[in-house]
């Protein structure tokens, strides 16, 4: 379940009305008010605020509001930080011993559909689920890119964008700990 490029195995999809407006704004404006669910990534490098895109995902933004709420997410790691985006997500991460599988865990409850929107963009900001090959399994993992990659477009489903913080999601690397993500 790692984002490795885009000619490696990668699956992120959709979001937004208008959503390539939306997402090249993630990376212009500084802070942006929210019309959508926001959750709150509090992280050791510092907090990163995403906007959640429910109508252009649903059924994702369901799952992933309700392991949220469910304290999932708390006391995981980075689990992927490249040049281009960072991971987060898998539970295994918990475990330092557990390394070498990091990237290949999830909650055990996957999404079972892939919600692309041709509009949604791999933009600096955007917010995507990763999956290890058949984007209808995606499960807990996602993450945020720090730079564009059109390469990704059409793989993966977008399901949000960072309103605030894009520069702590700069900052992250492998083993950092995500101490808790909230609903704004």
């Amino acid at each position: 379940m790692r984002i490795t490029s885009a000619i490696g195995l990668l699956v992120i999809a959709g979001s937004a009305l208008g959503l390539s407006a939306i997402a090249l704004s993630a990376a212009a404006a500084p802070e942006q008010k929210a019309a959508n669910p926001v959750i709150v990534i509090d992280t050791v490098k510092g907090v990163i605020e995403i906007e959640l895109q429910p109508k252009q995902a649903p059924k994702t933004v369901a799952h992933i509001l309700e392991l949220v709420e469910k304290n999932f997410y708390r006391g995981l790691r980075v689990h992927r930080a490249t040049s281009g985006l960072v991971q987060m997500g898998d539970p295994q991460t918990r475990n330092m011993r557990l390394q070498n599988s990091w990237g290949s865990g999830g909650s055990g409850h996957v999404i079972g559909v892939f919600e692309i929107n041709p509009l949604m963009k791999h933009a600096r900001g955007s917010v995507g689920m990763a999956h290890s090959g058949d984007p209808k399994l995606a499960d807990s993992q996602f993450y945020i890119m720090k730079t564009p990659m059109s390469g990704l477009d059409g793989d993966f489903t977008i399901f949000g964008r960072v309103i605030k913080g894009i520069t702590v999601a700069d900052r992250l690397q492998i083993a950092d700990i995500v101490k808790n993500i909230t609903v704004k």
